[in-house]
């Protein structure tokens, strides 16, 4: 496997974190108000993708494959819940 495929994969690998993250970011303005005290969005960004890619790979070794569909709802609570976490 060449470089180009490598990165290729890992950024696929990636991807569902990342926009998971980036949707809880957008539409937090949405659905909260702005509170005191709340770190900047790229932090939540961040944390929030950090815990992504934390249960993708937990997924990835416990299942042995990528993209199963209970990894993904374990993305999905693992984001939503630590998220909450954070504003709450």
């Amino acid at each position: 496997m060449g470089l180009f495929d490598l990165s290729h994969h890992l950024l696929n690998f990636a991807a569902p974190a990342l926009a998971l993250a980036l949707f809880f970011a957008v539409f937090d303005r949405v659905f909260r108000r702005k509170q005191a005290g709340i770190p900047v969005k790229w932090t939540y960004i961040a944390i929030n993708f950090i815990v992504g890619l934390v249960v993708l790979g937990a997924g990835l070794w416990f299942f042995g494959r990528d993209g199963m569909m209970a990894t993904y709802a374990a993305l999905v609570l693992a984001v939503g819940t630590c998220r909450w976490w954070m504003t709450g």
